[in-house]
């Protein structure tokens, strides 16, 4: 039943106009990207230091548990959203080569700074 189901998953996207709703739909049903959870208490990140797959497109949940917005930003990865207070933001990063990665919150850099390290 499976193996139906796959295939006729399959043909109905090799029939689909590119960019239709239908090919979109296919697309995004093919696989989710992984997600990371950060979360923002006390202009602090938590936690500092993430580590996600080398090589992989994923994403980073960002929930501002402060009573003031913050921005987590990196110019490593060339990323720059705010994030309100009570608030969560998704952002969409990678895939990024082995390494490690700085991100921080531009509002309050004396104490809001992380690490990505990708492997």
């Amino acid at each position: 039943m499976r193996s139906t189901l796959v295939l006729l998953a399959a043909l109905t996207l090799a029939a689909a106009p590119a960019g239709s709703a239908v090919a979109a739909a296919a697309a995004a049903g093919a696989g989710e990207p992984p997600e990371v959870a950060l979360i923002i208490r006390n202009h602090r990140f938590e936690p500092a230091t993430l580590t996600v797959p080398a090589n992989t497109p994923f994403k980073v949940k960002v929930t501002n548990r402060d009573t003031e917005p913050s921005e987590f930003e990196s110019t490593d990865f060339n990323r720059e959203k705010i994030v309100l207070p009570g608030g969560t933001i998704t952002v969409f990063v990678g895939p990024l080569k082995p390494g490690q990665y700085r991100f921080y919150d531009d509002f309050h850099q004396s104490t809001g700074q992380g690490v990505l390290i990708a492997r």
